[in-house]
C-alpha cells in the first residue's frame, strides 16, 4: 500500500494521503543533544523542511526554536506519526521525540 507524503504551504503542514495532518506552531519535547544543550528541548515547530518514511514511521526534519535556551536550527529526522493499515496516527503531543539516524529512511522529494 502506498502512502503519499508531502510538505505543504511553504513548510506549514505535512500532508498524508492529501490530508493535512501535522502542522507547525506545536510545542514538542525533544531529546536531541545535537540540537541544543537542554536535557529535553521544548521545541516550537516553525517549519517542516522535508518529510520521509522509515518503515511505517513518518519522520520530518524540522526548523524550530527551543523556548528554554533560545537555540534555533534544523533537527535530525524526528518521528511525527505512523501509518498502520493505511491509516495515519500522529504521535501524542506529550510524547518525547528523539531524532533518528537510520539509513533505511526514504526521503520524499519536494515537488
Amino acid at each position: 500500500m502506498t502512502t503519499r507524503l508531502r510538505v505543504l504551504d511553504d513548510g506549514a503542514w505535512i500532508s498524508v494521503d492529501d490530508s493535512r495532518e501535522v502542522r507547525v506552531s506545536e510545542l514538542w519535547r525533544l531529546d536531541a543533544p545535537d540540537f541544543c544543550r537542554c536535557a529535553l528541548a521544548d521545541l516550537v515547530v516553525e517549519n517542516f523542511q522535508s518529510v520521509g518514511v522509515d518503515g511505517s514511521t513518518v519522520e520530518a526534519r524540522v526548523y524550530g526554536q527551543c523556548i528554554a535556551c533560545g537555540e534555533t536550527g534544523v533537527t535530525g529526522w524526528v518521528p511525527v506519526g505512523r501509518v498502520h493499515e493505511g491509516e495515519f496516527a500522529e504521535l501524542a503531543r506529550a510524547a518525547v521525540r528523539s531524532p533518528q539516524g537510520r539509513s533505511s529512511r526514504q526521503h520524499v522529494p519536494d515537488r
